[in-house]
């Protein structure tokens, strides 16, 4: 059967293995790494998660594995993009050639370029996005947004959702109501990286419509975000 790649299926792929006998070292060490740098990152520690990524290159290094490398730096990828983070994941280029065809369209999913996309090799909370994208180009409006309350909604891993919305935002097809649904989920997490970066944006567009209440309960937001950052 296919694997669908997300973000921690990539992580449990360096784990996976029967329940006897243990793991070899470097791959509990590696997973360890890979998730304390997502959760430092997201938490908007960048300084531990540099370090914790750097330690499961060098878990992974160990075996000459250049597959898992490219897996390690998918999941960097991803991370990074549901920060909304869109720059490019070259990275993972690097070892491109080594990846999965599943961990090929993931990576294309996460640029937005989606034209030709197979939605079969995604995650399947991801298909129904492609497909209507798809559609709506098809009918002459690749850039009309995307009734994707519901869709957003459906997809139950928070991290996994803020990618979503994050790739929907970057093709413009993501309307600025929906955009709340994004804020309350980073909210939920306590992930003060992607938190900032959506109320960074609704202040902007809160601002450029001469709502000031809304500007002002933001900001007050934001600088509660940035009070309990400079704590850390």
């Amino acid at each position: 059967m296919k694997t669908a790649i997300t973000l921690f299926s990539a992580l449990l792929l360096l784990t996976a293995c029967a329940s006897s006998p243990p793991p070899p070292d470097w791959k509990a060490s590696a997973f360890s790494a890979l998730h304390e740098f997502s959760t430092a990152h997201l938490s908007g520690n960048t300084r531990l998660a540099d370090l914790e990524f750097s330690r499961a290159q060098t878990e992974i290094s160990r075996t000459g594995r250049l597959d898992l490398m490219a897996r390690a730096e998918l999941t960097r990828c991803a991370v990074h993009v549901a920060s909304l983070d869109w720059a490019p994941c070259t990275a993972f280029d690097a070892y491109a050639k080594e990846a999965t065809v599943q961990e090929k369209a993931y990576a294309t999913f996460l640029t937005g370029h989606w034209e030709g996309l197979n939605t079969e090799l995604l995650p399947v909370h991801y298909r129904n996005l492609v497909l209507q994208s798809a559609t709506l180009q098809a009918q002459g409006a690749p850039a009309l947004p995307i009734t994707s309350t519901s869709l957003l909604q459906s997809i139950n891993d928070p991290l996994a959702r803020l990618i979503a919305a994050s790739v929907l935002l970057k093709r413009q097809q993501l309307q600025a109501s929906e955009w709340p649904l994004a804020t309350d989920t980073a909210s939920a997490q306590g992930w003060r990286r992607p938190l900032l970066a959506w109320f960074g944006l609704a202040l902007k567009s809160a601002q450029a419509a001469g709502q000031t209440e809304v500007a002002e309960t933001l900001q007050r937001r934001i600088q509660l975000v940035l009070q309990t950052t400079s704590k850390d």
